[in-house]
């Protein structure tokens, strides 16, 4: 047990880290393709972070709500790239 939360504590350490290494992103972004990137980064490590969540405490509302929140996150990603094309909604 105690292997299991260690190695639990290293993986959410390194998705923090990854997180602050992408809001570096989104704010210093020389152009807004990059902030863009930035986000969906973010919005893909929470992902990968519910779904940890969910294997760890064996509770399946996390991974049933990773999919929702992926899933909404890749329709928002099709809108800004739409948007940054220059095409109309």
């Amino acid at each position: 047990m105690t292997e299991w939360f260690t190695t639990l504590l290293l993986v959410i350490t390194v998705l923090t880290l990854s997180i602050i290494m992408a809001i570096i992103r989104v704010f210093r972004g020389p152009t807004t393709p990059d902030r863009v990137v930035g986000v969906d980064t973010i919005n893909t490590i929470v992902i990968v972070a519910m779904v940890l969540f969910g294997a760890a405490y064996q509770e399946v509302i996390y991974i049933d709500v990773a999919i929702v929140y992926a899933f909404l996150s890749f329709i928002a990603t099709l809108f800004i790239a739409k948007y940054l094309e220059g095409g109309e909604f």
